[in-house]
């Protein structure tokens, strides 16, 4: 017997899961979202942070995706303006790889796959002279400069879910499903809860478990369902070092394997440096770096970096396990990022599978999975999400940077660098982090870094932080700006916080 009724239940809570929660509960539909762990706890917090066209994939032939996702860029760069950012890209020119007539034929190409309206087009740059080539070697002499756009992953994440739950949705964590079977036309599905399991019905369902989609797909019981949805496990790492970079640009870097990795700027005092393409046959749930790996990227840096990064220059690391669709390549590197939708009604009440699929495309990736179940879902509106702002991105007609002026003057006795820092986290929610406080004195305890007692509560109580790496590694990254003893002394305090009831 189930507890409650729903239209769609979608398990797993990363980028896919959380888009299509929010799309579906926007179009009238009563939702529920399970995620066993933490939202974007996996590969959704463990990507290279870009919202991007993907250049490379123009060498597959790829155009449909790269065309979708730069559309995607513009639409994301709207609806998220304080998480989601331009950022100035330069592609160095080195003897022995791809010659410059390629590079610039691909540019010409993604400047003009899909319409720009936020960002500038590519252009050619003399690094001897221009401010980005302070951090490379002395020979490399020119490259070319494009656009592309920073993303906070694990932030996108939690804005979808928040997005869900406004419009309706139940959105519950550290919340597993225990199996999933038919009856009378409905799917059942069991959750373990703290307080015990419990079932739920819905109409259809959604597995969009990423790596774990296979695992999901074998909760069901019964007999007549497909078999589970082929899948690639690919590993990605990135590492993190101190500052690299002498300007704001990001890095593109090809490697004479024909792969490329990026160099980013990173928490304002760092390099970003991935990512690592591997097949991944191991523990998803206990995935890290490898030697190798770390060393793959130090390698390929130090072919470009003025200065040399050593093994005990990395100050962090993190991987993430990408489930994408088998298409039969050979190489990891080359295996499609595009996403496929496996709808299977063998037992009657639809289960749509999502496999594969990229940070940039989630939002039309959401759209064509609930258009799928359209004809199961006969009440369900139209699509939202294209025009509508996440939570915190309704910064007005003037854009971001002329709303952080009035967010300046709203909070005059904060230090400026303190509020743009919790604008860039929060958008236009920091005027419900910050309510009526008049000086940081306001905000209770400090555990460094900026964070305060007041953050952690907020965290608690609006995005479902229940640990403390919830708060320092992904609602935040302040994790990063702490040595360990200045983490475990925050990590208690942080605990406690999180342990009271708003």
């Amino acid at each position: 017997m189930a507890d409650d009724r729903y239209d769609l239940v979608v398990i797993g809570g990363g980028i896919n899961g959380a888009g299509i929660a929010a799309d579906a509960s926007a179009r009238g539909l009563r939702v529920l979202l399970a995620e066993a762990g933490d939202l974007g706890g996996a590969t959704s917090s463990a990507s290279s942070k870009l919202v991007h066209g993907g250049l490379r994939y123009l060498e597959q032939y790829a155009f449909r995706l790269v065309r979708e996702s730069l559309a995607e860029r513009e639409i994301l760069l709207a609806k998220a303006p304080h998480i989601v950012w331009p950022m100035p890209f330069v592609l160095p020119t080195v003897d022995g790889m791809r010659p410059a007539f390629m590079l610039r034929a691909g540019l010409f190409l993604y400047d003009h796959l899909s319409p720009r309206r936020s960002l500038g087009s590519s252009s050619r740059v003399d690094l001897s002279e221009d401010a980005a080539g302070r951090c490379l070697r002395a020979d490399i002499g020119f490259g070319f400069r494009y656009w592309d756009c920073w993303v906070d992953d694990a932030r996108l994440v939690v804005l979808n879910a928040m997005a869900a739950r406004e419009a309706g949705a139940t959105v519950l964590t550290r919340t597993p499903v225990t199996s999933l079977r038919v009856e009378y036309d409905e799917w059942v599905v069991s959750l373990r809860e703290a307080g015990g399991d419990r079932n739920v019905s819905a109409r259809c369902v959604v597995n969009a478990a990423g790596p774990w989609v296979g695992s999901v797909a074998g909760l069901v019981i019964g007999t007549h369902h497909e078999p589970p949805p082929r899948l690639r496990l690919v590993k990605g790492s990135h590492i993190v070092v101190r500052r690299v970079t002498t300007s704001n640009d990001a890095f593109i870097f090809q490697h004479r394997d024909g792969r490329v990795i990026f160099a980013l700027p990173f928490e304002q005092d760092f390099t970003l440096i991935g990512t690592t393409d591997i097949p991944y046959d191991g523990d998803i749930g206990a995935v890290s770096i490898a030697e190798g790996e770390a060393r793959y990227l130090l390698d390929l840096a130090n072919l470009f970096f003025r200065i040399s990064l050593m093994a005990t220059d990395i100050v962090w690391s993190f991987s993430g396990v990408r489930a994408l669709d088998d298409d039969g390549s050979e190489s990891a590197s080359t295996v499609t990022r595009d996403y496929r939708l496996d709808l299977d009604v063998q037992l009657g009440p639809p289960i749509l599978h999502v496999i594969g699929g990229k940070i940039t495309t989630y939002r039309r990736l959401a759209e064509q999975a609930l258009d799928k179940l359209a004809r199961h879902l006969p009440a369900m509106r139209p699509s939202e999400t294209r025009s509508s702002y996440l939570p915190g991105g309704d910064v007005g007609m003037g854009g971001f940077d002329a709303w952080l002026q009035d967010a300046y003057r709203a909070y005059p006795r904060f230090p400026q660098e303190f509020i743009q820092r919790l604008a860039r986290r929060y958008g236009t929610r920091l005027f419900v982090l910050l309510g009526n406080a008049q000086s940081p004195a306001d905000l209770g305890a400090k555990f460094g870094a900026g964070l305060t007692a007041r953050e952690v509560a907020y965290l608690r109580d609006h995005e479902w932080a229940m640990t403390a790496d919830d708060v320092l590694w992904r609602r935040t990254k302040t994790g990063l700006h702490l040595s360990a003893i200045e983490r475990h002394s925050a990590g208690a305090g942080i605990s406690n916080i999180l342990c009271q009831r708003s």
